[in-house]
């Protein structure tokens, strides 16, 4: 009588189906499990990568007290062409409204026709070791921290515009109170939802005394994240990688690489002698 192959070769068949089957539920799992490990550690990157030397080195200055450190940024403008992804990316990390702006790209057209090519400058706030800013707040609402960063509180700002027209580089915007869905039938909840500068909850309701409703604004080197042990936000999505941050005070940092380096560097206006903290390479 002749040996039944089809039910032996069906038998396989199903043996080999389900061990494929739960090889691919492993690895589904290992991949779930990877992912979750990912949106734990959003700021963990690549082994010899430039964000993870940058990351550990925020992190090691971290340590340090706080007069003995000193942020900067570092732009390198060869790199940088105009996509303003790190403008899109301060505008979700801190839920900005309408007229408010840290992270502007600046545009210029260079030469003459036909020779003629497009520049651009990020320009966040300065966070100046001179900033005019500071002196002309009536309220002491603008400060210098001593590790170099210009912040603004809130709950103490009263609206009075002193500081946005002292700044040179005009990197301080007003918040009026808008919304991007003004005239709209619905204000949509991600508009209303709280920013979390400078470590606090501000809600973003004009029923209360600390809202940033009325008050003036500007790049901080989303000083929440730095202090989470994060690189800013423009840092992280740079298209072309040409944003650094880090300890200048540390003289095997990055930036200090850089900035030592046979590279021509520049600062805006340095001429008024507010000693900006944002450097351009060339």
């Amino acid at each position: 009588m002749p040996e039944n192959t089809g039910g032996n070769d069906r038998r396989k068949f199903l043996q080999k189906t389900l061990l494929t089957m739960t090889a691919v539920g492993v690895g589904v799992a290992h991949s779930k499990k990877a992912e979750a490990q990912t949106m734990e550690n959003p700021d963990f990157y690549a082994e010899g990568s430039v964000l993870e030397r940058m990351r550990k080195e925020l992190n090691e200055a971290l340590r340090k007290p706080v007069n003995e450190r000193k942020w900067v940024m570092v732009f390198d403008l060869q790199k940088c062409i105009g996509c303003k992804a790190c403008t899109v990316a301060c505008n979700s990390e801190n839920n900005l409204p309408p007229g408010v702006l840290y992270r502007p790209v600046i545009e210029e057209e260079v030469g003459t026709f036909p020779n003629v090519k497009r520049t651009f400058i990020p320009r966040p706030c300065m966070h100046c070791d001179n900033p005019p800013c500071v002196s002309v707040c009536p309220v002491g609402a603008t400060q210098k921290r001593p590790d170099g960063i210009v912040d603004i509180d809130y709950s103490a700002c009263i609206g009075c515009r002193n500081c946005i027209a002292a700044c040179p580089y005009g990197a301080r915007t007003f918040d009026f109170g808008d919304f991007h869905g003004r005239g709209t039938p619905e204000i949509m909840p991600y508009e209303k939802r709280p920013a979390f500068e400078y470590g606090k909850e501000w809600p973003r309701s004009r029923e209360t005394d600390i809202s940033p409703m009325g008050n003036a604004r500007k790049c901080h080197f989303c000083l929440h994240r730095i202090d989470a042990g994060m690189l800013p936000s423009c840092v992280t999505t740079c298209l072309g990688a040409g944003v650094f941050f880090g300890d200048i005070n540390d003289k095997t940092s990055l930036v200090s690489e850089l900035l030592g380096s046979k590279r021509n560097s520049m600062r805006l206006k340095e001429e008024l002698g507010t000693n900006p903290s944002v450097f351009y390479l060339m």
